[in-house]
């Protein structure tokens, strides 16, 4: 990197802070995960009019920024710090990334500058109800009638799936795993929003009764696709984890330096110290982790994909670790439902199982270097 893209990178985030300071604050976190859609649309339109975070990733040619996954990693770090309520990460990390690997020029041309705008909210459907993240796990089927293809199963856990314009949908023909894009008006299909630990991201059970779907990219590279976007939102979600891992650590020490017993402060005990010690050496670990695998996505490097199970697998658990250890610095406020401790928990836990947990991702790396 030369400095001046260091700099720029560094403008970004400042720039991304500060919005998220206006826009996201605590109150409007609550706020937003009692809704049913869980965002607002005139944040959402500044997302991609005035910061243009929406396209960050996509070219300049179709409406985007043209800039590099290292970028993208940054704005999912501030979001991750602020918990941001919105389909950003279905949208641009899922569904952009999925049309952006496809390579359907068609299919770019008509979606990408909408999402870039702001004007389409999308996501992938990929999970069922075995939960499984591989390729195995896929059971819904999709035929051909005509020049048209018709779906028909269940999808699970699906990001913002009840609020998206576009499901990216993943089923079985005849040639193997297909994608397919799925208007979400479309007949035949029903959505139902989910009840999760997370409320601040919301999922969905999504039903295909004969849904028309149109094909992406050649029939039967589906899997091919998605196990390089899998990858990359692998990285995007660790980077994520990392800002939640940050504030969770900006907490303790906060309540650490100004929450006196025995007449000095707590953060002066042996034991709070350690606690905080040791999750400031995970997070400079997995700070290194994250920016590494970033940088190996933004030159297609052949390490993607060992550096994503790497680094989800550590980040997974190192927000984890933060967010308990920060509610036992905070004691019995860090308990209760008004303090921020709980909701930095839960997103926590929701997303280690997020495309699989560090269980699966170390077996993963095991498999991917030989082992």
């Amino acid at each position: 990197m030369t400095i001046s893209s260091l700099e720029e990178q560094q403008d970004l985030r400042r720039t991304v802070r500060a919005f998220l300071e206006t826009k996201s604050p605590e109150t409007e976190v609550r706020r937003l995960m009692e809704t049913r859609e869980g965002y607002d649309p005139d944040v959402w339109q500044q997302l991609g009019t005035q910061l243009g975070l929406l396209g960050l990733t996509i070219p300049e040619e179709l409406g985007g920024s043209g800039t590099s996954f290292v970028e993208l990693c940054i704005a999912m770090e501030e979001m991750g710090a602020a918990l941001l309520c919105a389909p950003y990460f279905s949208t641009v990390v899922l569904a952009s990334t999925t049309l952006l690997q496809a390579a359907d020029a068609a299919m770019q041309k008509e979606y990408l500058p909408l999402i870039a705008a702001g004007e389409l909210i999308a996501t992938i459907a990929l999970t069922e109800e075995s939960g499984r993240w591989d390729e195995s796990g896929v059971a819904m089927r999709a035929s051909k009638s005509g020049v048209e293809w018709k779906l028909d199963g269940t999808k699970m856990f699906v990001l913002d799936g009840c609020t998206a314009d576009l499901v990216i949908t993943c089923a079985r023909t005849d040639a193997g795993i297909s994608l397919f894009a799925v208007d979400a008006s479309a007949p035949g299909l029903t959505r139902t929003s989910m009840n999760t630990m997370d409320r601040t991201r919301k999922q969905a059970r999504l039903e295909f009764r004969g849904a028309p779907g149109r094909l992406i990219g050649a029939e039967g590279t589906g899997w091919k696709v998605l196990g390089q976007v899998l990858d990359l939102a692998a990285i995007a979600l660790a980077a994520e984890q990392v800002g939640g891992t940050q504030r969770c650590l900006d907490m303790a020490l906060t309540h650490a330096r100004n929450r006196i017993q025995f007449g000095r402060p707590i953060g002066s005990f042996q034991a709070i110290k350690h606690k905080c010690s040791n999750i400031l050496i995970g997070l400079e670990s997995a700070k290194s982790a994250v920016y590494h695998a970033a940088s190996c996505a933004a030159e297609s490097s052949s390490e993607v994909p060992v550096m994503a199970s790497l680094a989800k697998a550590h980040c997974s658990d190192t927000f984890f670790h933060a967010a308990a250890e920060n509610i036992q610095i905070h004691g019995g406020i860090g308990f209760t439902w008004e303090h921020s401790a709980h909701l930095y928990f839960k997103r926590a836990k929701a997303s280690e199982v997020l495309f699989g947990d560090g269980i699966y991702h170390r077996e993963q790396l095991a498999q991917r270097i030989g082992i």
